[in-house]
């Protein structure tokens, strides 16, 4: 299997330099037809500059491959909405969506202004929202659409001082679960990306010699498979040195309470409730729900016909 984008268009954020970069590269150089988004800013999000996404696009056409740049702000809808229309007006489709823009504004929770925070989550999960709704009805029209939402150890598993960057990589795990679930029918499949890399958001908290494992191109292959032709769909993917896994998230069977529950019965009988022993995943909020009805009818000897 060859894994190829001939006639398919991507939109890459953050794409200037970094992951982003790399992503972009990687797209071209399978066939596809790349928009260079990246608002030229320092990481913690300050100043702007195009020169970055024009040397990207420069890259591409110099290797034979076709590019644009544009530079939104992804947090700010009518930014994306000219880089969309602009988009269709030059190739008329837009199959990839590859939400990578982002920055770092880190400090411990106690001395982090809500400033700060908000800043954050607007840029990492509203300008993920707003690239992807931006791109959503010409993906459903299309019946065609593949979309990676960027997350991170930070949001998976939690790093010191970036409770407002990890705060908006945990967001990405549940834009994806209901758009997997709402975009299913159009074919439109929507994953989301775990990334280590040696980039400029990484390069003072890693030790040098193992940046040199963590260059970007090492997991570009992952993303090019999360927007392949043949892409699963809700899957998390880390991915990082050469190294990729998938994270799920499980529900433990847990236990079922009847009469008079107190707190003490929920510590008393807590080591049952956390017992990984027949854990699954659950596929979507509804089947929770139903799980926990079903028990307690069950539990109360009661005959419940939810099939």
């Amino acid at each position: 299997m060859t894994i190829r984008f001939d006639d398919r268009v991507a939109i890459v954020t953050g794409a200037g330099v970094g992951l982003g970069r790399s992503h972009a590269l990687g797209l071209a150089a399978r066939g596809a037809k790349v928009v260079v988004n990246d608002l030229g800013v320092a990481t913690d999000g300050s100043g702007m500059s195009s020169d970055a996404a024009l040397a990207v696009v420069e890259e591409i056409k110099a290797a034979g491959g076709e590019a644009m740049a544009h530079g939104a702000d992804v947090s700010d809808p009518a930014g994306v909405d000219d880089m969309v229309q602009r988009t269709m007006a030059t190739w008329g489709r837009i199959d990839i969506a590859v939400n990578n823009a982002g920055i770092l504004r880190d400090k411990t929770f106690g001395k982090l202004s809500l400033d700060d925070f908000r800043k954050v989550v607007d840029v990492h999960l509203m300008g993920s929202a707003t690239v992807s709704h931006a791109c959503w009805s010409i993906m459903r029209e299309q019946g065609y659409g593949r979309i990676v939402l960027t997350s991170s150890g930070s949001g998976l598993y939690g790093n010191v001082g970036q409770s407002n960057y990890g705060a908006a990589k945990a967001a990405m795990m549940g834009l994806m679960n209901v758009l997997h679930i709402e975009g299913a029918r159009d074919n439109i499949r929507v994953n989301v990306l775990a990334p280590t890399a040696a980039t400029r958001m990484t390069e003072s908290l890693i030790p040098a010699d193992a940046l040199a494992l963590m260059a970007p191109e090492t997991i570009t292959p992952g993303l090019l498979y999360l927007v392949s032709e043949d892409a699963p769909s809700r899957v998390m993917l880390g991915a990082g040195a050469g190294c990729f896994a998938q994270t799920r998230v499980y529900e433990t069977q847990g236990i079922t309470l009847t009469g008079d529950i107190t707190p003490e019965d929920v510590a008393e009988r807590f080591a049952d409730v956390a017992d990984p022993d027949g854990q699954e995943e659950l596929s979507n909020a509804f089947e929770q729900t139903r799980k926990y009805v079903i028990n307690a009818a069950n539990a109360r000897g009661l005959t419940l016909d939810w099939t």
